[in-house]
């Protein structure tokens, strides 16, 4: 097998718990070319082991752990992954949905690997040239393992490009399918598998959905972002009096409305808005009296921090302006490259703007389908806050 050899001194991360070794704490290889996506041995300055992962010499994040120590051949390894996976969903998962992220990449031990569980379809998406070489592998294990009707591909996006690969999408094994109605929270909900986001929906979001269900009851809602209404269904189950969902892609709105029609809920309770949900909270007079604010990524890279930052003072200033006395606000950003205290530090400048004072219930993430080593706060990504207006 082929062997990286780190610098001095640049071994501590790793050792910490980071999966990701970037190309500047290299100092050799061996041998000198190793091609892309090839399994590795990573050792200190000295020639101890750290642990095995895959390479990629064309990349700035050049490893990607996928054990530490004395590790067992890649299929031994991948089925200890997955079953251990599949067993902490077993734990965590609520009875009343059967749609989840059964792989989440670097926090389940196989980098650059997600899957997402649709009842009895599984989608995968395979981002680097290393979870490239893995396809084969995890598709019979998975197919072994759990017997779905249909495994599809989702293979695509910035990171693929940024490793020298194709987007791949396309049916991997059984039915082609092009969507299906899942189990979330107990309520019905259709997933789109060929125009959908991400793998079709949102998973990383249930855990939210489910509070937001319970202090909805009598509440006038605006689901801002809606998608395919996820946040306004479960608002409704919370038996909120009225919501108003905020949507630009008319064919999210659509699967929106069939979704609503699928739980049985009425249209007088709901109105769907074809718009901007920034130019709505600009133009409304409406209050609400619970608000969810959950953008698509502002901030895509880390030039682009700065701007995003700007626009989630000013996203969030508009909210807090429509939200009531005493009202709640849900707010999110889903931006690896502006999370945490970056989030909160904006939406503390929105407050100052609005003259408004506000408290925070809790901070938001995913759920625990959605797991991060300890050592890799890069892999955080979702940053949410739920606050409440002190009136």
């Amino acid at each position: 097998m082929a062997k990286i050899f780190l610098k001095p001194r640049r071994d501590v991360t790793v050792r910490g718990g980071n999966p990701w070794i970037f190309s500047g704490a290299i100092a050799r290889c061996e041998p000198p070319n190793i091609e892309s996506g090839a399994t590795v041995e990573v050792h200190d300055h000295a020639g101890s082991l750290i642990g095995l992962g895959y390479f990629n010499p064309a990349t700035t994040i050049a490893v990607r752990m996928l054990a530490w120590g004395e590790t067992p051949p890649i299929p031994e390894l991948i089925t200890r992954r997955l079953r251990d996976a599949l067993a902490v969903r077993r734990q965590v998962v609520r009875d009343d949905s059967d749609c989840y992220r059964l792989v989440n990449g670097d926090g389940d031990g196989l980098s650059g690997v997600v899957i997402d569980r649709y009842r009895d379809v599984l989608v995968i998406q395979l981002l680097t040239a290393g979870a490239d070489r893995m396809r084969d592998e995890l598709v019979r294990q998975l197919d072994e393992m759990l017997h779905p009707r249909a495994i599809l591909e989702r293979s695509q996006g910035a990171v693929r490009k940024n490793e020298g690969l194709e987007d791949r999408v396309g049916t991997m094994t059984g039915e082609a399918i092009s969507e299906a109605e899942v189990i979330e929270n107990g309520n019905r909900m259709i997933v789109d598998f060929e125009h959908g986001q991400k793998t079709g929906y949102f998973l990383d979001q249930r855990e939210n959905r489910a509070k937001l269900s319970r202090f909805s009851q009598g509440a006038r809602v605006l689901d801002a972002y809606c998608y395919s209404g996820g946040f306004t269904i479960a608002a409704l189950k919370g038996d909120a009096a009225r919501v108003v969902a905020v949507e630009t892609s008319a064919r999210a709105l659509e699967l929106a409305r069939r979704n609503l029609s699928l739980n049985g809920h009425a249209e007088n309770l709901v109105k769907l808005l074809h718009a901007d949900a920034a130019e709505y909270l600009r133009d409304t007079k409406d209050r609400f009296d619970v608000i969810v604010l959950d953008p698509p990524p502002l901030a895509r890279s880390r030039k682009d921090a700065d701007r995003a930052g700007h626009l989630y003072v000013e996203l969030n200033a508009l909210a807090i302006r429509a939200l009531a006395p005493g009202g709640r606000l849900m707010t999110f950003s889903c931006s690896a490259h502006f999370r945490g205290d970056d989030f909160v530090h904006a939406v503390c400048i929105a407050q100052r703007k609005t003259n408004r004072n506000l408290r925070i219930l809790e901070h938001l993430g995913p759920g625990p389908d959605h797991p991060v080593l300890l050592g890799h706060s890069e892999g955080e990504y979702l940053t949410g806050l739920l606050l409440a207006d002190l009136g």
